[in-house]
């Protein structure tokens, strides 16, 4: 394990960052550099590619070593397609979805820590001055295993508290569609889609979702997806891997009822 210590890097800044691991890269020459597909990691990917003329592998939902070569899955067209695609040449430099591996088990003895002596630019032009968490208590959507999500199905801002019930019953974090956040029904760090976050947990629970585009962008790659819907004809039943057609208000209180007598 190499570490590059910095006071200035105690935040993300940009150009430190970059000089940073653009400086291991050249230093410890690694055939696969991995990043995690977040808005730092994004920025940090397209400014180490550039520095060291690395192949590109972004926003991958799966990443295999085959002959050699790295190798790597991509949803594409808003969630449309999956399109399979290959570096032709080393080191790479690739990110991955959150959620997209499980974390494994911790093994063998902690690593060695050796200190890295990198040049960092002189001027800080620009710097995450703070960092604002979400309410203690709450889950992430980016890092749980199970998300439950409501849309303009639940009709009111006040029924999240339902969607809560569901989601305190699976011990799982709170999502919502972009048309619930743009009503102002919940805050946008719960958005998942396009233009909210991209997930990939173990259950997805998706009530009062039409389906649209956007939002499936953001969460076919869930390992199990569960949808409640009146609608039958509702597009988020053709990527469900379950679909309960039928009333929320009727359908939520039962399932929440029921997977409190599983685990009891």
């Amino acid at each position: 394990m190499h570490t590059v210590e910095d006071e200035r890097l105690a935040r993300y800044w940009s150009e430190g960052y970059a000089a940073a691991l653009a400086a291991a890269v050249e230093a410890l020459e690694p055939e696969l550099v991995l990043l995690v597909a977040t808005a730092m990691g994004k920025d940090l990917l397209a400014r180490v590619a550039a520095r060291r003329n690395l192949a590109v592998l972004s926003d991958c939902i799966s990443l295999t070593e085959t002959d050699g070569t790295f190798e790597a899955v991509k949803s594409m067209y808003g969630g449309k397609v999956f399109a399979t695609v290959r570096a032709k040449r080393k080191p790479v430099i690739a990110s991955l979805r959150p959620s997209a591996y499980p974390v494994p088990e911790k093994r063998g003895a902690e690593p060695a820590v050796q200190s890295l002596a990198v040049e960092l630019p002189g001027d800080v032009r620009a710097q995450v001055v703070e960092v604002r968490k979400q309410e203690e208590g709450q889950l992430d959507v980016q890092e749980a295993e199970v998300i439950v999500s409501g849309g303009r199905g639940i009709k009111d801002p006040k029924n999240f508290a339902l969607i809560g019930e569901l989601a305190a019953a699976f011990g799982a974090a709170v999502g919502a569609s972009r048309a619930a956040v743009d009503a102002g029904w919940i805050d946008h760090a719960h958005q998942v889609g396009q233009t909210g976050k991209t997930v990939s947990p173990k259950l997805y629970v998706a009530v009062g979702i039409s389906g649209a585009i956007q939002h499936l962008a953001g969460m076919r790659t869930s390992k199990c997806i569960l949808a409640i819907n009146k609608d039958p004809d509702a597009p988020i039943f053709n990527v469900a891997d379950y679909g309960i057609v039928g009333d929320l208000f009727k359908v939520v209180p039962v399932l929440v009822d029921e997977i409190k007598k599983a685990q009891a």
